[in-house]
């Protein structure tokens, strides 16, 4: 049996994680931007919460945990080498570690370059990567480097196609739009284009994608090298 997945739209583009083992009931949420919509939906669920798991430190990922610990006892799991910037932690996670939720274990990847603390969780289904990865993108270089953001779309690409991608905003279109100007002839990258825009026509989220797909229409995943990725980035910042 897999993990069963759920995102809860957030703030403005966010997305919050709802995780639950389907042998032990445990759940978690990850990156909760703010408590209210996912209070709601664990109590749509009828469920508990027994894990609030955190990529990076900022705001729009965090803003919900002291609220939502509270509420229903869920205890915080975190980068240790962001303790410091982070809501208090009950478990604090180093690159390599095992997290485990219920019977579901999940490898807790290094995962820097948005910011040097950020890591990501690799559960056999799915990796929740934070502002690392996004559908067509990669994360802003606001406190690492090309070479940092690079090593960690290196360790994401290995794992497997069908891992779900379980990433923190709906940037899809705007990435896209992008990602065309960099390889205009992707016949892959233009069916996405097309697919993602009747899911957001219809309401639907465009996550989580797969890596099967990122490999195929991510020029950030598809670059060769630290100095591709480093251009592509200064353009995509510069992109209107």
């Amino acid at each position: 049996m897999t993990i069963a997945i759920k995102a809860i739209p957030c703030l403005s583009d966010n997305y919050a994680w709802w995780l639950r083992d389907p042998a032990t009931g445990q759940t978690a949420v990850v990156d909760p931007g703010e408590a209210r919509p996912i209070s709601a939906m664990i109590r749509a669920e009828g469920t508990g919460l027994d894990w609030i798991l955190l990529t990076h430190h900022h705001g729009d990922h965090v803003a919900g945990v002291v609220a939502l610990a509270a509420e229903f006892g869920a205890r915080v799991a975190g980068a240790a080498a962001d303790a410091h910037r982070l809501p208090a932690l009950d478990e604090a996670l180093r690159p390599g570690d095992s997290f485990t939720l219920g019977q579901s274990a999940a490898l807790v990847l290094d995962s820097p370059g948005h910011t040097l603390g950020h890591i990501a969780f690799s559960f056999p289904e799915a990796v929740f990567c934070g502002d690392t990865l996004f559908s067509a993108g990669c994360g802003r270089l606001l406190e690492g480097t090309a070479a940092d953001m690079f090593a960690s779309l290196a360790t994401l690409a290995a794992l497997p196609d069908y891992t779900l991608v379980c990433c923190g905003h709906e940037y899809t279109e705007s990435n896209i739009r992008f990602a065309l100007t960099v390889e205009p002839d992707n016949a892959a990258l233009r069916d996405w284009a097309e697919k993602a825009h009747a899911m957001r026509e219809a309401g639907a989220p465009t996550l989580p994608t797969t890596l099967g797909l990122e490999r195929a229409v991510n020029p950030f995943l598809r670059a060769k090298t630290v100095e591709d990725l480093a251009r592509i980035r200064a353009a995509k910042d510069n992109f209107r």
